[in-house]
């Protein structure tokens, strides 16, 4: 099956999405709580609906790990995972920074990726082996060589209020040493203008596959690194990312390392 084909559902399913959240963008909808700051609304599951149903006409037997519905395992080693609306917090107070995320794991490893911005329409685009696109055209990660130059960005988890490992020392230590920090409240986009030179690194804490899957493999086809805080490869089952440009990658790691 090729990578081409299997990339063109992917786009499909993210613009479908899209077109939802921009439909329901500052009209009145029904907001729900999976914790105290952590929100779904329905067009969460409007998106997952429509996402779901496209990968399944195209390939019934695939596997899909999505945000807000669990789904039985089945026999095959693909494995979509998706996002259907990153950014709901944003979304739900009608601040323009949310996307929808779809990548595609093949036996364990990301194979390609596709984030859809529905407010810019900005498609961001990858496959394993071949680079990383923006509406078609090739994207490269920034040419910033030291991090007091270095415009980077993080999150905070949901449990900031009940957990000491909050990124608030880490963002502490942050702001002391590079240029400038933003917190827009999407992992998935912060990664892809990682992956475009907009911001030169991101890190952040106790996010979820979901959130970097198709991320990962745009800023690595873009020439970026993306590792755990201590350089080790990153899991995107685990709970820690640093993605970066490669060249301030080790004074972050340092930053990093002493919390």
């Amino acid at each position: 099956m090729r990578l081409e084909d299997l990339l063109k559902v992917a786009i499909t399913a993210a613009k479908e999405a899209g077109k939802i959240q921009r439909e329901w963008l500052g009209r009145e909808k029904r907001i729900e709580f999976k914790g105290e700051i952590n929100l779904v609304t329905e067009v969460d599951t409007r998106c997952e609906r429509m996402i779901v149903e496209i990968i399944k006409k195209s390939f019934p037997q695939h596997n899909i790990l999505t945000e807000e519905t669990p789904m039985p395992e089945l026999p095959s080693p693909y494995r979509w995972i998706v996002d259907p609306l990153d950014g709901t917090t944003n979304y739900a107070h009608g601040y323009p920074c949310f996307c929808t995320s779809i990548a595609l794991e093949v036996g364990g490893e990301i194979v390609l990726g596709a984030i859809y911005d529905p407010i810019l329409e900005e498609l961001f685009t990858a496959q394993k082996g071949k680079g990383a696109f923006l509406n078609g055209e090739r994207i490269f990660v920034s040419s910033t060589q030291r991090l007091i130059e270095a415009l980077i960005s993080t999150g905070f988890p949901y449990d900031l209020r009940e957990s000491s490992e909050n990124n608030l020392d880490h963002f502490n230590n942050f702001i002391m040493e590079a240029r400038a920090i933003r917190r827009d409240g999407s992992a998935a986009l912060d990664l892809c203008y990682v992956a475009m030179g907009r911001f030169d690194g991101f890190w952040e804490l106790k996010l979820k596959p979901w959130d970097v899957a198709a991320g990962k493999i745009i800023v690595e086809e873009a020439g970026g690194l993306v590792t755990d805080f201590r350089g080790g490869p990153l899991d995107i089952y685990g709970d820690q990312i640093l993605a970066t440009n490669g060249k301030i990658h080790n004074e972050m790691m340092e930053v990093l390392r002493r919390v």
